[in-house]
């Protein structure tokens, strides 16, 4: 947050990002927490469209024929329950890229039609975990983690409504940290959701008009591979996309800045350069920045950024899209790490940006 500005969030909008996080997405599952996020939206936006997969648009000014996109993706990583052992423990696989080195010990809520059950990651203490001829300690892998949830058979388990197909979440919630950081599972992504609803909230507290129509669009299914954006860029056809996502803060030990680039949490929105970052737009934004004095990064991709900006760019015979990105530690985890000067930025650096965009905008390179 730049000194000049004093903090756009209130109270009412922290409690909603508590409840937000808190609150259970899992990719493909993602329904509860879009009913959440568009109850919050609602009073900013005209209209409202949700998609056969559960993705969901706020519009304002529908009836614009310039449309312009700010977009999040509403899923969290998790597990699906894929094997229930006669001694009644559970075996999982990936939904999204859940990481198994963390999951030991880890509590976790398994969600079935008779509601949620409490389960952990077990894991054989230190004093007993077998050894290899080599002396070497067995790896968290996908294939010997497990759950256990009090069941000692199958029959157990399945009369407590788990079957194979069930989701399974962590459960670590929202909690706040010295010099104002955010820890939660799952900011990965509904931190967007959070600020591009904030932005809507925004204009409509300033009574702010815009020259387009403006589609505020919370996408499923980004963690499985951006499927969510893909038909979500199908159904509303924008003219301009902006994404905002999490990145890596890279100053913690274990990253290579040669390879992933120089990124901090403090240090602003990530604003990205890349094949599909449309140079136009990015440098657009880059301007917005320096223009209302909002602190900002630079981060560059080779190829894909690999978040639903690809989907929107390369839809429709191709949008000009733009990401801008928050700094994030511990992606993946359940102890993921932002902070709040980031989050008000990022907000910032978006709402300022949709004001420098009208239908006349030239977006054409040559």
């Amino acid at each position: 947050m730049s000194k000049k500005q004093k903090s756009i969030l209130t109270k009412e909008s922290l409690a909603f990002l508590k409840d937000y996080l808190n609150n259970p997405s899992p990719t493909g599952f993602e329904k509860e927490g879009q009913k959440l996020w568009l109850k919050y939206l609602t009073p900013y936006i005209d209209e409202h469209q949700v998609d056969a997969y559960g993705s969901v648009v706020g519009i304002i000014n529908p009836k614009a024929p310039f449309k312009v996109v700010i977009e999040a993706h509403a899923d969290e990583i998790s597990w699906f329950v894929n094997y229930i052992s006669p001694e009644g423990l559970i075996y999982v696989i990936r939904n999204g890229g859940s990481d198994q080195a963390i999951a030991p010990s880890m509590r976790v809520n398994i969600h079935t039609e008779k509601g949620t059950v409490k389960a952990v990651f077990g894991w054989p203490a230190i004093h007993t975990r077998l050894r290899s001829g080599d002396g070497k300690e067995p790896q968290p892998k996908v294939e010997n983690i497990f759950l256990d949830c009090g069941a000692r058979s199958r029959k157990e388990v399945e009369d407590l409504g788990i079957h194979v197909g069930c989701v399974c979440t962590f459960e670590d919630g929202f909690e706040e940290l010295n010099y104002d950081y955010f820890i939660c599972r799952a900011i990965d992504n509904r931190i967007g959701g959070f600020m591009i609803a904030e932005v809507a909230r925004l204009l409509k507290e300033k009574k702010q008009e815009l020259p387009f129509g403006l589609y505020v669009v919370n996408a499923v299914q980004e963690e499985v591979g951006l499927r969510g954006a893909e038909m979500m860029a199908k159904r509303i056809k924008p003219d301009v996309a902006i994404i905002t996502d999490v990145t890596h803060d890279t100053t913690t030990p274990m990253i290579n800045k040669n390879i992933e680039g120089e990124i901090k949490c403090g240090g602003g929105p990530s604003i990205t350069y890349g094949p599909a970052v449309h140079n136009i737009l990015r440098d657009l934004i880059i301007k917005t920045a320096k223009k209302n004095d909002i602190p900002y990064q630079l981060h560059a991709v080779s190829r894909s950024t690999g978040t639903d900006t690809d989907a929107f760019a390369y839809s429709n015979d191709g949008t000009p899209s733009a990401l801008i990105s928050l700094p994030l530690r511990y992606m993946h985890t359940t102890v993921e790490m932002v902070k709040r000067d980031d989050i008000e930025n990022t907000i910032q650096l978006i709402y300022q940006t949709l004001l420098q965009i009208t239908p006349k905008t030239n977006f054409k390179y040559l």
